[in-house]
Parts: structure tokens; C-alpha cells; sequence
């Protein structure tokens, strides 16, 4: 019996992750780039081999069964095959499921704790295609700073997982989360990627424009150009969820809130503050800027009534 303890930390896509080309192995239609932040964090445990006839699935205190217990089950037979039951204990300091990234921290350190505690040794690029068929984006939380996450061409996957592009120390930023709501968001992102796909009009456009959006996102990374970044992201976001709300049934994660928060940043952005937004399926607002930016950010929206936190740019995952 092993017991092995990882800590990851959520990413959160700059240029977006929006559609699946092969839902069962989490394959992207688009290629994506992200940011991993600090002080948001997925703390998880592993215990390899249980004396007991199923796996112990814990998350956040909550013993977890049926169909939520099966996805954990199913990503250790990833693992190994083979193997004993598990004892899983997992546990995020940052609201679970509403569109804070939280699955992509949560299968990064799965993937670290569960292959380590089974005595697996994978390259950091087959331990990113694992954590991947957990959750898409979980193939970027192994790394700190920046990631790209290639599509890749095999049909298995193999060559769809994260790069990293610039690491923690690259680029000194800030992201300032507006809470918005605080819940599970009403609609999971694979079901409401599958309903866009089937249904909206608008989708082929967000794919092919995509890779373009993808490469002035790196440029702008690697280039410090935090205006040029900013308009890739905010245009991305705006694609992204065009085509949700073009879906049939619509998939609206906006709340009126969402809006003035959005507009607030427009308008701290032209009065000289340098910051623009992104937001994930939900309807939370995340705020790129400066560390100067943050605090006014953090002001207004203050004044606005609404609840922030600001992050940095976070490391990577790691074993304890």
C-alpha cells in the first residue's frame, strides 16, 4: 500500500478551448493557450491498494458515488489496468465546477499522485496526455506559466498535450478573478461543447479562426506585449461564447453582473488602466493585467459590489 500526495494548480485558457474532435479521448477541435495561476490550488491523495471491494472517491469532504465516482474509477484504470482499488482525497481551495478550471487541476494531480503511488514512469509529455483524458485542460496544469496545448494528428492522442512556453518567472502578471456566482454552472463544459458542435451555425467559424488567434497569443507571450495578448484573449472569449449562445438550446452562462463587469473593465481600460478579460464556461470574469492594474481593478470592481481575488502566475504541479 502507497500513499502519494500531489498539488496542482488550474490554468485558465487565454485563447480558448471550445469543442471536442473525439469526446472519449478529450481530443480539442481548436489548440489553446493558457496561463497557470497561483493560490488557486487542487491538493490530492492517493492510496494504492485498498482492502476493500471498491474505490474510496473524497472530494472537497464529500464521499462521492455513481456517476461522478466512475469518471475517478475510470481514469485510474488508465493507470494501470490491472490494479488494486484506490482511495482517492482531493480536496480545492476555490469553488469546484463553476468555471474556474477546477477539473483541470483536479486530473493534473490525480495523474502525478495516482502514477507515481503505482510505481508508473511517464515523460512529462505522456503524463500530460493522461491527465487529458481525465479533463481536456488538465493537459496544461503540469507546467507552470504558459502552456500551449497542441491538437496533434494521431488518431490515439499521443501527440495532443500541453508545451510549455514560458515558464513562472517569464512575465510578471496578475489575475484578478470577479466572483459572479460561486455554484456549479448549470451546464457541463462536454455536454455544452457536444450541443455547440451539433447545433450552432456559427461553429466551423470558430474553428478555422482559432489557430490564428492561438499564434497571436504565443507571439504576444513571448513578446511581454500584454495590449496585443489582451486583444487575442478578449476576442477569443468573445467567439467562444457567441457560439454558445447561438446553440440550440442556448447555452447562456452571463448573468447581468457579468456584463458590468465586463463593462467596467472597458471603461477602467480607457481611462489608461491596462487590463481585459476573459471568462470560461460560467460566468465568473477574469481580469489580465499588471500588478499596478490589479489593485485598481480590484477598486472598481469593489465599488461595484463585487467580490474579487487576485492571482499570480502559479508553478507547477508537484509531489509533497
Amino acid at each position: 500500500m502507497t500513499v502519494v500526495r500531489a498539488i496542482a494548480h488550474p490554468n485558465i485558457a487565454v485563447i480558448k478551448y471550445w469543442g471536442k474532435r473525439d469526446v472519449p479521448l478529450n481530443l480539442p477541435a481548436v489548440p489553446s493557450l493558457s496561463l497557470t495561476l497561483d493560490g488557486f490550488e487542487t491538493d490530492t491523495r492517493v492510496r494504492w491498494g485498498l482492502n476493500q471491494d471498491a474505490d474510496r472517491i473524497v472530494i472537497n469532504g464529500e464521499q462521492l458515488g455513481g456517476s461522478a465516482a466512475a469518471r475517478v474509477s475510470r481514469f485510474l484504470d488508465l493507470v494501470q489496468p490491472e490494479r488494486p482499488r484506490c482511495e482517492v482525497v482531493s480536496t480545492n481551495n476555490f469553488p469546484t465546477a463553476a468555471g474556474l478550471a477546477s477539473s483541470s487541476s483536479a486530473f493534473a494531480a490525480l495523474a502525478l499522485a495516482a502514477t507515481t503511488a503505482a510505481g508508473v514512469s511517464l515523460s512529462p509529455e505522456a503524463l500530460s496526455v493522461l491527465a487529458r483524458r481525465g479533463s481536456g485542460s488538465a493537459c496544461r496544469s503540469l507546467w507552470g506559466g504558459w502552456v500551449h496545448w497542441q491538437m496533434g494528428q494521431a488518431a490515439d492522442g499521443h501527440d495532443c498535450h500541453g508545451i510549455p512556453l514560458a515558464p513562472q518567472d517569464h512575465w510578471d502578471l496578475r489575475l484578478v478573478v470577479v466572483f459572479i456566482a460561486k455554484g456549479p454552472k448549470p451546464i457541463g463544459s462536454t455536454a455544452g461543447m457536444i450541443r455547440t458542435q451539433t447545433t450552432c451555425p456559427l461553429y466551423a467559424g470558430w474553428v478555422s479562426s482559432a489557430p490564428a488567434d492561438v499564434d497571436a497569443g504565443r507571439a504576444a507571450v513571448l513578446g511581454r506585449d500584454l495590449p496585443g495578448l489582451g486583444a487575442a484573449m478578449e476576442r477569443s472569449t468573445l467567439k467562444m461564447h457567441a457560439t454558445m449562445i447561438a446553440t440550440e438550446p442556448t447555452i447562456r452562462y452571463w448573468r447581468p453582473t457579468t456584463l458590468a463587469a465586463i463593462e467596467t473593465i472597458e471603461d477602467l481600460r480607457q481611462r489608461g488602466t491596462d487590463c481585459w478579460y476573459t471568462m470560461d464556461a460560467g460566468p465568473n470574469v477574469k481580469v489580465l493585467t499588471t500588478p499596478e492594474g490589479a489593485v485598481q481593478v480590484a477598486a472598481a470592481m469593489a465599488a461595484a459590489g463585487l467580490e474579487t481575488r487576485t492571482l499570480g502566475v502559479g508553478g507547477d504541479a508537484h509531489l509533497c
